[in-house]
């Protein structure tokens, strides 16, 4: 088992890196299907997303729901677990908004799919 020196380097370890905070936040919202999460992170490739995914469901921080219907789909959600994250990525979404102010950067919409 690995071993850590402070309860920052465990969270790090479990929600750390480019990719799995956005996940997060954007599953704060609710539910998402797959492509849906790929739409809204234009800059992530299909193998890391997945990837990503795929650890934290390992980790117990979200959930990857089979759905039956006329077109079977997957869908991801925050665990239990997942939700304690909610205040943290709250202040963690306004805070990069109050530096993206105070910087002048602005967020656009995500690319559209092209067909």
């Amino acid at each position: 088992m690995k071993r850590y020196h402070c309860a920052v380097e465990l969270a790090v370890d479990l929600i750390g890196g480019k990719w799995k905070p956005v996940i997060l936040a954007h599953l704060k919202e609710g539910a998402h299907r797959y492509g849906e999460l790929r739409r809204r992170m234009p800059g992530v490739s299909e193998k890391m997303l997945t990837q990503q995914l795929r650890e934290l469901a390992a980790d117990g921080i979200v959930r990857r729901l089979e759905r039956d219907g006329r077109v079977p789909h997957v869908e991801y959600h925050l665990t239990e677990v997942g939700e304690e994250l909610r205040p943290a990525l709250t202040a963690l979404y306004e805070w990069g908004e109050r530096r993206a102010a105070a910087a002048g950067i602005s967020f656009g919409p995500a690319p559209e799919a092209q067909t």
